[in-house]
């Protein structure tokens, strides 16, 4: 007889239901065949699903899958700090400072902190961001259905990636961000031989003033037409705002909201710094339960 196979939704990014990034987290997934997790990842149809193998941990850490619509990826952001509040809450239940992820990408912490008992900010600390390549402005106004003047040819567009690249690309207006839409059949034939192939266009524009940075990320090639919180692009951000010194210093502690154009409002904060040549990065957010149920 097959298990009854147990999930948490929760909300990413936000500190209230339904905004945010979704995420559905499955628990004790072991047995669940290598071939059926993808088909329940298209059957939730979240921009990703989760699945914690063992609620037993290994080498220091939880080894953990992450399925979008379309493939398993190494790394993404949001699974992995609701995929480390559901282990907290629901597998440790109870305070502590850090939990481990074993990856695809290799182990990620996740550090903690607290209000009241519970989970207050989580804060994923990721690989050290590398650089790729440069593009050309043209091509990628044209994939982006702008003109070539709205984006800021004081900084590259290049890929960057923190185990799961991206091509950051900075934009001079709100209304340019807004304005954006992937022409499909340029954009796919644009990243045919490139690594990333997703693309995070931002300014310094931003809907609320609190914000520094107001971003977008588009990711068909996976599956998922726009994200609506994204904590690795934003991580390979992160380590790109301070490489090009984008605020003027060789540090940042900024807030990026996400996720407006879908009606998905996000937060996303980042801190970075350049230490002694070395680019550490940490992306941080709330997490919230939304539902739990069970596949039979």
């Amino acid at each position: 007889m097959q298990r009854e196979r147990t999930f948490s939704i929760v909300d990413v990014f936000t500190d209230h239901k339904y905004a945010g990034n979704q995420l559905a987290v499955f628990r004790d997934a072991g047995s669940i065949p290598d071939n059926e997790m993808p088909q329940i990842a298209r059957e939730i149809n979240f921009s990703e699903t989760t699945f914690i193998l063992s609620d037993d941990p290994k080498d220091g850490g939880y080894d953990v899958r992450i399925f979008t619509p379309g493939s398993e990826v190494p790394f993404a952001g949001h699974p992995t700090l609701g995929t480390a509040y559901v282990i907290q809450r629901d597998i440790v239940r109870e305070p502590v400072d850090t939990v481990v992820l074993n990856l695809k990408v290799g182990q990620i912490p996740v550090r903690f902190t607290y209000a009241n008992g519970d989970p207050d900010f989580l804060w994923m600390e990721t690989k050290p961001a590398q650089f790729g390549s440069r593009f050309d402005v043209e091509p990628i106004a044209e994939a982006l259905s702008i003109r070539s003047s709205d984006i800021d040819e004081r900084f590259p567009v290049q890929e960057v990636s923190t185990g799961l690249p991206f091509i950051i690309t900075p934009l001079k207006s709100l209304n340019a961000v807004k304005n954006a839409r992937v022409v499909r059949d340029v954009f796919f034939d644009m990243i045919e031989n490139t690594e990333a192939k997703a693309i995070l266009v931002f300014c310094p524009e931003t809907v609320r003033d609190e914000n520094q940075l107001h971003a977008r990320v588009f990711v068909d090639y996976y599956g998922i037409p726009e994200d609506p919180a994204t904590g690795s692009a934003n991580s390979c951000l992160a380590g790109y705002l301070v490489k090009y010194g984008y605020f003027g210093e060789n540090r940042i502690d900024v807030r990026v909201e996400q996720g407006y154009e879908i009606g998905r409002p996000s937060l996303l904060l980042l801190r970075a710094e350049d230490a002694a040549g070395e680019l550490k990065i940490q992306v941080g957010g709330q997490v919230v339960m939304v539902a739990k149920g069970e596949f039979v």
